[in-house]
């Protein structure tokens, strides 16, 4: 048991690493823009939130492309590989195009979230440059999932990794307007974000397309590099409700996030630290999540369900180490983790108080993403969308609106609703992964 852990954290290991170098990017952009004032964090906070939702449904799409992929480098059809990469590249491409449209044209929604005039007014520009920041993103996240199906997980890890001195150093120039360029501010973290996302596109891109690695995969373009109807189907059978899951709990966040900012730039500054502290941490959760599923969707594809039962309880045991870690981690620090972002006496004393409820749900945040990769990877992906749905929407944002407004609790009401829902999820995910594993193991 001990030898399949350490397999999956070995797969996982850079995946993690690229994921907290891609959450580092918007770390970096809240910290240096939450540097010139608060308000201009806040309207970051609502750019982020806004377009959360649809960024995450294109990511959901983007994982068919592992997943489909890692399926067929199990039965080892490299042809079949070739395939379906080109397939999911090719609906990535206009799901990308799709999403960017609805946000750079549908920007003027932040007038009537309402939200404060000031914030708004510095939210709309840059909602406008990350919405186009989102083709170069998929399409790098596309590349990404074929190199990550294939288990070559260093490849994007290595190209996030480069990303973080661009960006950074981007933002110090167009931010604050150094080296002679003129002063963006929030801007200037746009453009940033725009530049560095197209970059690291187009050499991963010529990576997969030159570096002998991959040679196999390319060689048999003129015959696999077809548009085919039924491959398109099987993508988005798993693309569709992973989009889904994903979304709805984006969404959750993203929903609370509005309705906090409701109640002022303060709770939203402070809810934006907490969550971006919670977000960075999950990162790990969503690698170990991509890990156990790719494995398990690979022993799926050799129809060996003693491994997939064996891989999901391990990686399901890792997961629950990591959340009590990460819960210590906050509880201990939640009073210095708010001062990277933020000087403002109350924002500071909010956002404190919301990581001690980051922490409470960094267990069940952990255990239902692994709960939701698992099940990827056996195929099973509609029930675990109702599942999402039920815990997120019909329970956890009623019960955070409830104890926000009408017990008067503000952000921290929302908080407590949102530790409802993943605990929820948490438990039906994982008892339904559980369930299904010993069906298949005793039908075989």
């Amino acid at each position: 048991m001990r030898s399949e852990a350490t397999k999956t954290i070995r797969l996982a290991l850079p995946i993690i690493i690229g994921e907290l170098a891609q959450m580092s990017l918007h770390l970096i952009d809240a910290a240096m823009v939450g540097a010139i004032s608060y308000k201009q964090l806040a309207a970051a906070a609502l750019v982020l939130n806004t377009l959360n939702i649809p960024f995450v449904f294109g990511i959901g799409i983007t994982i068919s492309v592992s997943q489909m992929v890692s399926m067929a480098h199990g039965r080892r059809d490299g042809q079949l590989v070739s395939h379906y990469f080109f397939n999911g590249f090719c609906l990535c491409a206009v799901s990308a195009i799709l999403i960017s449209l609805l946000l750079v044209f549908g920007r003027n929604v932040l007038y009537h979230l309402g939200q404060d005039p000031e914030v708004v007014v510095l939210a709309l520009p840059f909602m406008k440059l990350m919405g186009l920041s989102i083709i170069p993103m998929l399409l790098f996240m596309t590349l990404k999932q074929f190199t990550d199906g294939l288990e070559f997980t260093r490849t994007a890890m290595m190209l996030s990794l480069i990303g973080l001195p661009i960006n950074i150093f981007l933002n110090w120039v167009l931010i604050y307007g150094n080296l002679g360029f003129p002063r963006l501010e929030l801007l200037g973290a746009g453009w940033a974000t725009l530049i560095t996302r197209t970059l690291i596109f187009i050499i991963l891109g010529l990576v997969i397309l030159k570096h002998t690695t991959f040679k196999r995969y390319v060689m048999v373009a003129k015959s696999q590099w077809k548009i085919k109807g039924q491959t398109l189907k099987e993508l988005l059978h798993i693309g569709i409700p992973s989009s889904l899951q994903m979304g709805m709990e984006a969404g959750a966040f993203a929903v609370s996030g509005i309705i906090i900012g409701t109640l002022g730039a303060v709770s939203q500054a402070s809810h934006q630290i907490a969550l971006s502290c919670a977000s960075f941490t999950f990162m790990a959760s969503m690698g170990l999540a991509q890990a156990g599923s790719i494995r398990v969707s690979n022993a799926f594809g050799r129809m060996d369900f003693k491994m997939i039962s064996k891989i999901g309880n391990t990686t399901l045991i890792t997961a629950l180490f990591y959340g009590i870690f990460c819960a210590v981690a906050f509880t201990v620090f939640r009073f210095q983790l708010p001062k990277f972002f933020n000087t403002n006496k109350e924002v500071l004393e909010l956002a404190s108080t919301l990581l001690l409820f980051a922490a409470v749900f960094q267990i069940s945040d952990s255990t239902q993403a692994i709960g939701a990769g698992l099940l990827r990877g056996i195929k099973d992906v509609k029930v675990p969308t109702i599942l999402v749905a039920i815990s997120y929407w019909v329970i956890g944002l009623p019960v955070g609106y409830v104890l926000a407004f009408q017990f008067k609790m503000g952000a921290s009401g929302m908080w407590l609703g949102l530790i409802t829902g993943l605990t929820l999820a948490s438990v039906f995910l994982v008892i339904r992964f559980l369930k299904m594993s010993k069906r298949n193991l005793v039908a075989q």
